[in-house]
């Protein structure tokens, strides 16, 4: 199995007819305060199988971890590849919410996504913080 989309947005969705809906891909948080909670955001992937990977259990974990390698988050679960038709690749899409995540100091950052163990993709993200100016006076 592999990953070939992997992004981060303010929004997603899945319609009835399996399209995928992404609005607001970003790479970079603006963080007017540190440390900064993140009230939300959807990590997007889209997994392919091949014929022979059908009806296999595939172990699926995410860690973000910071520039350190220092873990902020780790989730995982499991999920059963689906028959497909005339021996094409099965596409599957997952869009993971994540609420409130703390990032204690500006930097880069990773979403690593784990199958099996093994590192199929990796999502940078950067926090920047944005110091306020004062504003300037004029004479």
């Amino acid at each position: 199995m592999e990953v070939t989309l992997g992004l981060l947005a303010d929004y997603a969705n899945i319609t009835r007819e399996g399209k995928l809906n992404v609005m607001g891909i970003f790479s970079l948080i603006n963080a007017p305060a540190l440390p900064w909670v993140h009230p939300q955001m959807q990590l997007v992937l889209e997994l392919e199988a091949g014929p022979a990977e059908w009806d296999t259990q595939k172990d699926i974990e995410i860690k973000l971890l910071d520039a350190d390698a220092n873990s902020i988050l780790t989730t995982g679960g499991s999920i059963k590849v689906p028959r497909g038709k005339s021996g094409r690749p099965v596409r599957i899409h997952s869009i993971m919410t994540f609420g409130n995540v703390k990032f204690d100091v500006e930097g880069d950052y990773i979403f690593n996504i784990l199958i099996g163990g093994e590192t199929k993709k990796q999502i940078g993200l950067t926090v920047n913080y944005v110091r306020k100016t004062p504003p300037t006076v004029k004479a």
